[in-house]
């Protein structure tokens, strides 16, 4: 008897629930307050002025309840709030991931150029996020739909309370607005009002997918008028290797106290660059920028413009190939391999594989051209998340390395994956560098990766990288230079550049084109000798950064920490 009446009333508890839930005027206020869950984490984690952060809230709640107040079929405003409503759940799967910033241009660029599996693994370690968001949003969209079959609706007397309230938060925060934007030069409301700027963000996504599809006819008459100086009868064979997301503070070459590098440390004729510095965090604007002339100052309004380093070694007469173990993704990374005279992607027989399969695809270009002059990029797929399935089981060397779940707790294992990451990019170059050995060309070996990574470094707690806000770990990359002994021995001074350049400051976007194509004895009036790191005159210039509306700006304004420059001065960079 006593379990029948305890039945009762869970079940009257919630046919009380249900009818509450089913009425249309509290949805008009409870709807408003959930989309602007996203506007108080943002008025908590950025650095906005008082006034934005005070608008920020004001004005869209304000906006909400005026339009729910407007319409008396609340499920059907609920229904057409669906797009922002997905934009609040990004934001707040954003912020649980990167701890700050908004939805990005690049992330929705991101979204578009990376591979399902890559964002088939992120999302299975952002399951909690996941989770809070369906929780705040999936029962309103429910509550919608139930309302609209039973044809509840809301009078005017039941609206007009949010009309006004909603009218006057909306002036409040028009105002402050207004006036943020008259008084302080750091308020830039239409990058820090959510959601105004994540549209904003979308529509220059979209404007710069339609820029990048059009490549192929903006960049057509574009040439580096190059002129070879080199004798066409010697043989030449230059590589570059593009690595991916591998840190400079993990490589042992550079101070790391793991031997992550055990075979390049002992490498006759390698060069590393201690103190090199990508220009952004993002793989679709760091590798074009590689691949070109590019930098941070010039690929806002030149990338749609200028050709890939394959078309000037075309023009000099090089067998160019192009060999990636990454997918296609119909970005400019794509539109610049396909200018090699050989383009492979070791992906379009299926999943990515091992990077050390471009070396056998290496050999094979190598052995099957009859060409003295070869120019060959690989572009590796590196230490990307997750790390333990970047190198076979029989190559772990720092174990245990098993759990791959996104989570502080977890952060040994994870460093012990991620370092053995390194380890295998370690025997890819070191098996390249030996092949060249054996070819006796004058030939030199070029390595950099794209950006680097987050790894539960400090007390942020920042994981993975392309985040809005970048940090050091994801800016200080692993450079080095190998060349051969008779590459050494014609070209000594080049040599010697390279060594004594080896502890300077080095942008790797502004110094992979200058001196590859110094290397390669090619004259352009694009070629800068100061930008060369195997060049007498190479001289560092103040790092920037490429931040996501393609403006160059000093490090001091790209959103890096304290913690961030502490650490670059520990490195030794003059900043």
């Amino acid at each position: 008897m006593e379990r029948q009446r305890y039945k009762d009333r869970i079940k009257k508890l919630f046919r009380k629930t249900g009818a509450l839930l089913l009425r249309p005027q509290l949805w008009i206020w409870l709807y408003p307050l959930l989309l602007i869950i996203p506007n108080i984490g943002l008025a908590i984690t950025e650095t906005y002025p008082v006034t934005i952060k005070i608008a920020n809230l004001l004005l869209p709640l304000g906006l909400y309840l005026v339009i729910t107040g407007l319409f008396h079929r609340t499920g059907t405003v609920i229904l057409c709030f669906l797009p922002i409503a997905v934009l609040c759940a990004f934001q707040i799967v954003l912020l649980f991931l990167y701890g700050e910033s908004i939805i990005a241009i690049d992330m929705f660029l991101n979204v578009v150029t990376t591979n399902a599996a890559e964002v088939a693994e992120l999302l299975g370690n952002l399951v909690n996020a996941i989770i809070t968001v369906v929780i705040i949003y999936l029962p309103p969209l429910v509550a919608a739909v139930m309302m609209l079959t039973r044809h509840k609706s809301a009078d005017k007397a039941q609206r007009r309370p949010a009309l006004i309230a909603g009218a006057a938060l909306a002036a409040a925060g028009a105002l402050l607005t207004t006036v943020a934007a008259l008084t302080d030069s750091h308020a830039r409301p239409a990058r820090q009002i959510f959601p105004f700027n994540v549209i904003c963000n979308i529509v220059s996504a979209a404007q710069r997918t339609a820029q990048s599809a059009g490549y192929h006819e903006t960049s057509a008459d574009f040439s580096y008028e190059v002129t070879p100086t080199h004798d066409p009868a010697e043989k030449e064979i230059y590589v570059f290797v593009v690595g991916e997301t591998s840190r400079a503070s993990e490589w042992s070459l550079f101070g790391y106290e793991r031997p992550t590098t055990p075979r390049l440390d002992k490498k006759d004729g390698l060069v590393g660059f201690s103190r090199t510095l990508s220009e952004v965090n993002t793989t679709h604007k760091s590798v074009p920028m590689l691949l070109s002339n590019l930098d941070s100052h010039s690929f806002g309004d030149s990338v749609a413009v200028v050709r890939s380093i394959f078309s000037a070694f075309n023009d000099a007469g090089y067998d160019t190939h192009f060999i990636s173990n990454q997918r296609r993704n119909g970005s400019y990374i794509d539109f610049y391999g396909q200018e090699a005279r050989n383009c492979i992607f070791l992906t379009d027989s299926g999943a990515p594989r091992p990077d050390l399969d471009l070396t056998e695809e290496f050999n094979k270009a190598v052995r099957g051209s009859s060409a003295n002059k070869i120019f060959v990029v690989l572009h590796t797929y590196g230490s990307h998340f997750e790390y333990n399935k970047r190198y076979p089981r029989d190559m772990a060397v720092f174990t245990p390395d098993n759990n791959s779940q996104a989570e502080k707790k977890n952060r040994p294992e994870l460093v012990n994956a991620y370092d053995n990451t390194i380890h295998y990019t370690d025997s890819l170059l070191s098996s390249l560098i030996t092949a060249l050995d054996k070819t006796e060309a004058r030939a030199a070996l070029m390595y950099v990766s794209d950006h680097g990574e987050d790894i539960f470094d400090d007390e942020r707690g920042r994981f993975l990288h392309a985040s809005p806000v970048p940090t050091y770990q994801q800016l200080h990359v692993p450079m080095v230079l190998w060349m051969s002994k008779s590459l050494r021995a014609t070209e000594p001074a080049k040599w010697q550049a390279a060594q004594a350049n080896r502890d300077k400051d080095v942008s790797s976007s502004r110094s992979v084109f200058d001196t590859l194509m110094d290397l390669a004895g090619l004259r352009s009036r694009y070629v800068d000798s100061h930008g060369s790191l195997v060049s007498p005159s190479y001289t560092p210039l103040p790092h920037t950064y490429l931040n996501d509306y393609n403006e160059s700006v000093p490090l001091g304004e790209s959103g890096l920490r304290e913690p961030d420059f502490v650490e670059l001065h520990r490195r030794g960079f003059a900043l």
